[in-house]
């Protein structure tokens, strides 16, 4: 699956935005990426352009909720050296009282449950390498709530406790156990699709913010934190925008 002594970076979610923009940065520091996602055409592309730019990728095609093809992927890997578990998405703002339970419920399947699944069948081959790393991306909604988020903020709660109690139950095995919590990133869809295509409603979030996060701003930081010596263990990194000093509390120059 890979020339011999380059490592392994399982990338989920490398359709688009912070996915796509970790694979770019993890090939660039000398990884063999695997992009997956749904979007075929997508990650295809991806991987073409990495390997363009004379690095290694290989795309496959995966919905991380869907077990039997989670356990499938997993066995074309004896070793992998990082798991990135981006993968997720948020659905709707509306408030718990009207909430719609099917985007809760996708919600977790995708933040949680996605992550759980592919943590659980590549772990053996993490351990394997010797010198496996586990990142979980999560959010700031997963460490503070905020009106309109309940089903989000729920979802990213799941992934943080993901991380914490893996963190737990593995010490003393060889791999490390990464949370990184981002706040306000734009990106080309993250908005969106929140807000089911509606473009104006997706601008609104970023209204009035000079320089929220970038892809690449929380790309470089899940590179930094796997790219540490490998006793060094970043339990958990929450990134902002300068403009962002909580969920609730955002500058905005209107």
């Amino acid at each position: 699956m890979t020339a011999a002594g380059t490592p392994i970076a399982v990338v989920t979610g490398a359709s688009s935005g912070i996915g796509a923009a970790t694979a770019r940065q993890l090939a660039a520091a000398g990884y063999r990426v695997v992009v997956t996602a749904r979007r075929k055409d997508r990650i295809e592309a991806l991987a073409a352009e990495i390997n363009e730019a004379g690095h290694q990728a290989t795309a496959y095609a995966l919905d991380v909720t869907d077990r039997a093809a989670v356990d499938e992927f997993a066995t074309a890997f004896r070793t992998i050296g990082v798991l990135v578990n981006n993968a997720g998405g948020a659905l709707g703002a509306d408030p718990v009282a009207t909430g719609s339970p099917d985007d809760w419920r996708q919600m977790y399947e995708t933040n949680v449950i996605g992550s759980l699944n592919v943590t659980q069948a590549l772990l053996p081959a993490l351990e394997a390498s010797g010198d496996g790393t586990v990142v979980i991306l999560s959010s700031t909604a997963g460490h503070a709530t905020y009106e309109g988020g309940g089903g989000y903020v729920a979802a990213k709660n799941g992934a943080r406790v993901l991380a914490e109690t893996l963190r737990l139950e593995i010490v003393g095995r060889p791999v490390r156990v990464i949370e990184i919590a981002p706040g306000m990133v734009k990106t080309e869809e993250f908005a969106t699709t929140r807000f089911r295509g509606d473009a104006e409603k997706a601008a609104k979030v970023y209204a009035g913010v000079a320089e929220p996060l970038t892809a690449d701003d929380v790309a470089e930081t899940i590179t930094w934190a796997v790219t540490r010596p490998s006793h060094v263990n970043i339990d958990l990194l929450v990134v902002r925008p300068r403009a962002q000093a909580s969920n609730t509390k955002v500058h905005r120059e209107l």
